[in-house]
């Protein structure tokens, strides 16, 4: 360590050499902190998640039929049968898959209309596949939506993965808050509109049943009383030859239950021409009851049809009403497509709207929009994984900040000085250093991006105590030097520096190799990367960099001669 010593005593001799230091650690830490706005290292609450299934969601128009819903989700079926990983595939039409994880936030129970499909895709074990599921995701769905969606204009296909983090109804919600139903409407499919035309957005869809033309069949009470027949036979034959319903059971000895038996009218039968009141009342007079005097009336003499429209579903959060537009990032960060999206919103809504932004809170990115005409007033208010990802970052931040007060006012308390309580302070907070660069090396090694996530935070919070503690063994140690040993300032620094360094890389070397399981991991490896890069920063910093600053520090200098009393005696060195 005689080389170290001397390294570190020459670069105290000089003040350019030690101005050097300090203005390459502070070009260090801009360029690092740089990596942000340039998007090198990107920020996000947990990367993708590998996992053994995934979902489809086919929503065609609404008032679409069951055999269009299935024609597109046959289209999307036959290209998941050439996957080679794909083990099984099971469609719902109709109908959500039973709740999954996924499910449970993003509605599939509340599938029960002929426009939806969901479709349930098993792979191969995670362990024994090349590609994880989340990058066959993003290989799929343009492939999938390039040969699908003309199928039946209007229809949206969603790719749904198994969260890695808190469930989420998408990784970015703009809840449009109102009391102007169609006016949401018409502002929950602009937003659509922008999210579309930005970069690293998919699956974008607004929330919110289409409004069209139904009609409802009315059983003439007068007219079937007259005809001999009961709105109950009306009402029955209209279920059982649209919908089917069960007519009676059969009871077998290989079966302990009765086996219901389901009657229905077949496809061709039940299928109307057109879109129109006239191919109605045509099926409806095809259909005949028999009334208690044997004679056969048509269905159509005692229904009347009339012409309406359809009754949406409207969402409610917190007694307002809402309109959720969604949209999922394809493995980017959603800071970046929000800020993008939020930019063009400003611009798009100023010609109808004024616009009042939310400011620094905790729904800071919010739009109040105020009609320029009506005066009416609307709310733009994020949410989604983009939301617990500010949530989480703030909180971790605020952690953060705590846990640097706590260490620096026991620091002041120990050493009864601000100044070497700061240097111990920015000597930890400059491990920051490693753990951005530590992710942009890092992403430039794996096939996906590598973000600086949630557990990232979390590691560099626990680098704090390590690096402290070096730079406190640092300072003790030269000062002991000074005050027992008679050392001069600059020898004591770097005698101290030289004597520490092996048990710093040492204990550096064990976090390394213990931090190193953690960081081929998916959801904890940003933890093991911000570990092992930070503590490697820790390493270097402590070494040159918290020396310099020890050096031009007044609160370093002490009596010559030595005063350490030890039992009551001097200790003096012979040099």
């Amino acid at each position: 360590m005689k080389g170290l010593e001397r390294f570190i005593h020459t670069i105290l001799q000089s003040k350019t050499k030690k101005r050097m230091v300090i203005i390459l650690t502070a070009v260090a830490f801009f360029l690092s902190l740089m990596m942000f706005p340039t998007k090198l290292v990107l920020a996000k609450m947990l990367p993708g998640k590998s996992d053994n299934t995934f979902s489809v969601y086919v929503d065609t128009p609404t008032g679409s039929s069951i055999e269009q819903t299935s024609k597109v989700s046959e289209c999307v079926l036959d290209i998941l049968k050439d996957e080679k990983e794909v083990k099984n595939i099971e469609l719902f039409l109709g109908q959500g898959i039973p709740l999954d994880y996924a499910g449970l936030v993003k509605g599939s129970a509340m599938k029960h209309t002929e426009n939806v499909a969901e479709i349930a895709v098993n792979l191969t074990d995670k362990h024994t596949r090349d590609e994880p599921s989340f990058l066959m995701v993003q290989r799929l769905r343009p492939v999938v939506k390039k040969k699908c969606l003309p199928l039946l204009e209007g229809t949206n296909i969603k790719f749904v993965e198994q969260p890695a983090g808190p469930p989420t109804l998408a990784s970015i919600v703009l809840e449009v808050h109102g009391d102007n139903l169609d006016k949401m409407r018409e502002i929950s499919m602009r937003v659509a509109k922008i999210f579309e035309k930005t970069d690293g957005l998919v699956d974008v869809d607004v929330m919110a049943d289409e409004i069209f033309d139904k009609f409802e069949l009315i059983p003439d009470k007068e007219k079937i009383a007259r005809s001999g027949l009961s709105v109950e036979q009306v009402n029955n034959i209209l279920y059982l030859a649209f919908e089917g319903m069960i007519i009676a059971h059969k009871n077998s000895k290989n079966v302990p239950d009765q086996i219901p038996m389901f009657l229905v009218l077949s496809k061709s039968s039940k299928s109307l021409n057109s879109r129109s009141r006239d191919a109605l009342q045509s099926k409806l007079s095809s259909l005949n009851l028999m009334n208690m005097k044997g004679m056969m009336v048509p269905l159509s003499e005692v229904v009347t049809i009339r012409q309406v429209k359809s009754n949406p579903a409207i969402m409610h959060k917190d007694l307002d009403r809402i309109i959720n537009v969604i949209a999922e990032t394809d493995m980017v960060s959603q800071v970046y497509p929000l800020l993008a999206a939020r930019d063009v919103m400003l611009e798009e809504f100023a010609k109808d709207f004024e616009i009042e932004k939310a400011g620094f809170t905790t729904y800071m990115f919010d739009l109040y929009l105020t009609d320029k005409k009506t005066g009416e007033k609307f709310l733009l208010r994020w949410d989604g994984e983009m939301k617990v990802t500010l949530d989480t970052f703030r909180d971790l931040g605020g952690a953060f900040i705590a846990a640097l007060v706590l260490i620096f006012l026991l620091l002041v308390i120990y050493y009864k000085s601000f100044a070497l309580s700061g240097i111990i302070l920015l000597g930890s907070f400059l491990s920051l250093i490693g753990v951005i660069v530590g992710h942009w090396v890092a992403n430039l090694f794996t096939s996906e991006t590598f973000f600086l996530t949630a557990t990232s935070l979390i590691g560099f919070i626990a680098l704090m105590g390590i690096s402290s503690r070096n730079s406190l063994l640092l300072i003790d140690f030269a000062k002991s030097l000074m005050e027992c040993h008679g050392m001069n300032k600059k020898e004591a620094i770097a005698v101290a520096t030289a004597t520490r360094a092996k048990p710093i890389a040492l204990t550096a070397v064990a976090i390394i190799l213990g931090s190193a399981l953690l960081a081929s991991d998916p959801v904890f490896g940003g933890l093991g990367v911000a570990l092992i890069s930070g503590t490697v920063a820790a390493v270097f910093v402590s070494l040159l960099f918290v020396p310099v600053l020890m050096d031009n520090s007044k609160a370093m200098d002490f009596d010559k001669e030595p005063h350490c009393d030890v039992k009551g005696q001097n200790i003096s060195i012979t040099k």
